[in-house]
């Protein structure tokens, strides 16, 4: 018997039951689609985080406070809690000595809050007001959108001056154009200055919901002159973030007088590393997204054989008119082969164009980002599938007796 002739008693095995293959096609089709979109979902959120590291600069460092020993300028606490250092402004001074740390190009010292601001009846609270120096803004990639930066002149004479963000700017002012609009913050008069070019959103986190005020500014009327909440140092190229790293602990370490084996009592971030790191964390969720989604495929393909299974039984005396009337092993073989393989291929082709539509809509705030080897992974596998679950019920149709086959009801 010839394959054309085998195909087509396939397809119309398959017609026979359309209900029933539309549900088998179903499990595949759910399994190639969960492949793609989940795939998609983790190497999307790689992207942005990946997005988000950059937007603050790859040659960024930040140094914070944490626990640790009991240095010049730590506040000690008393009970079980630990001493955490207080990170001055001459800390942040110290880290711009050219012979002790080269590799810095500038250092920033922060204090932050998160105040309300009104205007004109409009309130707001800020989600993060940063008091600092002008490098900042160079340091994290801030971009303005109009206005000015805050100066060093601005820092020098503590000036009520503030750069908003979009956020900020829409819900204060609307339409209005906010550039030189006074607005209050607990009840200190601050004028706009400028305002940021937007970043975006992540999820629940909007980094538009954001402000920036000279540093003595914040601190004579909002945090007052104790420690700072961190300070950004740039290094001078993406290349050099290590060494800068290595002179920021050095410099840091003899000025808190730590020994040598004391554990630190301030932590320095490297966005180099960082990066790295989440690269490496989200190719690990991509790949157990994958995995998981890859078990609905298996799931589909013990549909197949299920449903193989039921339809050999009941197409039983059909094979066995067939045999006696002369058809092959091979021919009873390749026929349920061929139902299995194009139910797979079926819900593989409609599994993919799940997949690519799901993935133009946003999943958890994640825009998903396509990868072309799962969709080529996931029909092949689906094929693969089909072939797999499908040679059992094939096997067994194969094997049947013609005399057998033919006395049953």
């Amino acid at each position: 018997m010839r394959i054309r002739e085998v195909f087509r008693f396939a397809v119309a095995g398959l017609r026979a039951n359309k209900l029933r293959s539309a549900l088998t096609t179903l499990g595949i089709l759910i399994g190639v689609g969960a492949v793609i979109l989940l795939v998609a979902v983790g190497k999307g959120s790689g992207a942005q985080v990946q997005a988000n590291i950059n937007k603050l600069g790859t040659n960024l460092l930040t140094v914070s406070r944490q626990a640790g020993g009991f240095g010049r300028g730590a506040a000690r606490n008393t009970g079980t809690q630990s001493s955490v250092s207080a990170l001055t402004l001459s800390d942040a001074q110290a880290l711009l000595d050219p012979t002790n740390a080269p590799d810095v190009l500038s250092a920033s010292p922060v204090v932050t809050a998160s105040p309300t601001a009104t205007f004109e009846g409009a309130t707001h609270q800020i989600g993060q007001l940063v008091g600092t120096y002008p490098a900042y803004f160079t340091a994290t990639n801030w971009e303005l959108a109009e206005g000015a930066p805050i100066s060093d002149d601005d820092v020098a004479q503590a000036r009520k001056v503030i750069v908003i963000g979009q956020t900020v700017a829409t819900d204060l002012f609307g339409t209005m154009d906010p550039i030189g609009q006074h607005l209050q913050i607990n009840s200190v008069p601050y004028t706009v200055e400028g305002v940021l070019a937007s970043k975006g959103s992540t999820g629940l986190n909007d980094a538009d919901d954001f402000a920036v005020a000279p540093l003595t500014t914040m601190q004579n009327s909002l945090t007052g002159f104790g420690s700072l909440n961190q300070i950004v140092v740039e290094a001078k190229s993406s290349s050099a973030t290590t060494a800068a790293q290595d002179e920021i602990t050095s410099i840091l370490t003899a000025r808190h007088h730590l020994a040598a084996t004391a554990p630190p009592d301030f932590r320095v971030l490297n966005q180099q590393s960082l990066l790295a790191t989440s690269s490496s964390t989200t190719h690990t969720f991509t790949v157990l997204l994958g995995a998981v989604a890859a078990i609905s495929l298996v799931v589909g393909g013990i549909g197949i054989t299920n449903i193989m299974l039921v339809t050999v039984t009941e197409r039983t005396r059909e094979i066995g008119i067939r045999k006696a009337l002369g058809a092959p092993r091979a021919a009873i073989l390749g026929q349920f082969l061929i139902e299995a393989v194009l139910l797979s291929l079926i819900g593989g082709a409609l599994g993919v164009i799940a997949g690519l539509v799901g993935s133009q809509f946003k999943v958890a705030g994640v825009k998903p980002v396509i990868v072309p080897a799962s969709i080529a992974l996931a029909f092949a596998v689906s094929a693969l599938i089909g072939l797999f679950f499908g040679s059992f019920p094939a096997n067994r149709a194969a094997k049947l007796h013609p005399i057998q086959a033919l006395r049953h009801e």
